[in-house]
């Protein structure tokens, strides 16, 4: 065993883990591209309305929030690592599936209401998956990082979610790139799907190469094979150190079973900080993008290759998160990411109510998608692999996280009717979201800046 950390080996199996962020973020963008295809497809086709053509652009949230409310009990019972091979399947299935939904049971090119229905089954089961993945990655890659360099491996999960997104659009792209229109409402939105089976299948067989995250093994009395872990990640002066921590917290006076053991406020945070990083409207933006672009005049094409750059751009400030998360703190960045977002969607909702539309739309867009990806997409998920204790984890992760996705769906299901009724007073909601969120950051997110997990464990309310 090493004496000194092995940064390799770490940063080799958070990229495995982190592999799940880029099926996350591939999975629920890939739909940014196909939506349109779809709704002649399937929804115009069939006579159906809005509202239904918002219920299955966004059925795959339904799986999320599943996905997210079983994971406790996945990581709990299977590990956080069986938990990610599982979730590898459900990707690849429902990659599979929504590509051809026709098959075995129904006829191409006639679409009815039962084929509507196992397309959304087949989304849903990506959404599981993506549930499944929000939750456990971001959970693994906590318990096995060094508390100093923590936030930046956390983060990294996000950078990988954004640069899912940005593959899923030049992928899209590549594939309407010059096509005719028809083609791509027939044809070109299979592929899309199907794409995504790809990184599915190398994440599934990754995973078999990584270990059990020590705090796991120990929960379940591992301790040779948790201590074999950490010697390999921490080196062997570190580990022994670290393990004994770990222990003393797993055999505190607490029921692993007693949720609100250790306060009700840390659970409370935990939920907050979910339902506020969907209510600032960031799923409208990636889901929405290339019909926001068109709205705006460009045409079909022009659209996903502004979608594209909207994506780099991302990229570019989520980097931003993973150097700073670890210098600046926590805090800092919500607080500031807060309200960057909030100016870009004043920004929007003013042009909106004027009904300018041209490259100053796209520049608000850009400022807040920016601002989101710097803070609240990468920070959220820090705090939420951080704040909870060892023995609540897996549960208190899954309420959290299927806050998250419920919050999602009712914010990406309701946004065709609510742009149908003003463009403005939508945008000009996901602004005092914004501006809200910044207010519960600065009075009740605590900063874990530096903090070994077994420290932030001491600050909630002592066990009896």
């Amino acid at each position: 065993m090493g004496e000194k950390r092995n940064l390799f080996y770490l940063f080799s199996i958070t990229l495995v883990a982190a592999i799940g962020g880029l099926l996350f973020g591939y999975d629920t963008a890939v739909i940014s591209g196909a939506e349109e295809s779809l709704q002649i497809y399937l929804i115009d086709s069939l006579h159906l309305g809005a509202f239904v053509h918002g219920a299955t652009i966004s059925s795959a949230l339904i799986g999320c929030i599943i996905g997210g409310l079983i994971s406790g009990y996945f990581a709990t019972k299977f590990g956080r690592k069986k938990s990610l091979i599982i979730a590898s399947v459900l990707f690849f299935v429902s990659a599979l599936g929504a590509s051809y939904p026709e098959f075995l049971f129904f006829t191409k090119g006639e679409p009815t209401i039962s084929l509507l229905i196992a397309f959304n089954i087949y989304r849903m089961i990506g959404g599981i998956g993506v549930g499944l993945a929000s939750a456990v990655c971001p959970m693994y890659i906590g318990e096995i990082a060094p508390a100093d360099i923590r936030g930046r491996l956390v983060s990294f999960n996000q950078f990988m979610i954004i640069f899912g997104m940005v593959v899923v659009y030049f992928v899209n792209w590549t594939i309407a790139h010059g096509e005719t229109a028809q083609w791509i409402n027939d044809v070109g939105w299979r592929y899309m799907f199907a794409s995504g089976a790809i990184p599915a299948l190398l994440f599934g067989l990754l995973l078999l190469l990584v270990p059990e995250t020590p705090r796991y093994l120990a929960l379940k009395n591992r301790d040779e094979k948790a201590l074999s872990i950490l010697a390999k990640i921490n080196g062997s002066k570190e580990a022994g150190g670290i393990l004994k921590e770990i222990k003393q917290t797993i055999n505190a006076n607490v029921s692993s079973e007693e949720l609100f053991a250790y306060g009700k406020l840390v659970i409370f945070i935990g939920i907050l900080l979910s339902i506020f990083q969907q209510f600032v409207g960031i799923n409208v933006a990636l889901y929405y993008a290339p019909r926001i672009f068109e709205s705006m005049g460009a045409a079909k094409d022009a659209s996903m290759l502004q979608t594209i750059v909207m994506g780099l751009v991302n990229v570019i400030f989520t980097v931003v998160a993973i150097v700073t998360v670890d210098r600046w703190g926590r805090k800092p960045l919500l607080i500031t990411g807060s309200i960057g977002m909030a100016i870009g969607m004043f920004g929007v909702a003013s042009l909106a109510f004027f009904n300018v539309i041209g490259l100053s739309t796209l520049l608000f867009i850009i400022i807040y998608t920016a601002s989101f990806m710097m803070s609240w997409g990468p920070i959220c998920w820090v705090l939420i692999s951080e704040i909870f204790p060892n023995k609540i984890r897996g549960k208190a992760v899954a309420i959290a996280v299927a806050a998250q996705w419920a919050a999602n769906y009712l914010i990406s299901s309701t946004y065709p009717m609510m742009m149908e009724y003003s463009g403005a007073m939508t945008y000009s909601f996901y602004g005092i979201m914004s501006v809200l969120s910044a207010l519960f950051v600065w009075k009740f997110v605590p900063e874990t800046k530096g903090k070994t997990l077994e420290e932030m464990e001491k600050s909630w309310t002592k066990p009896a």
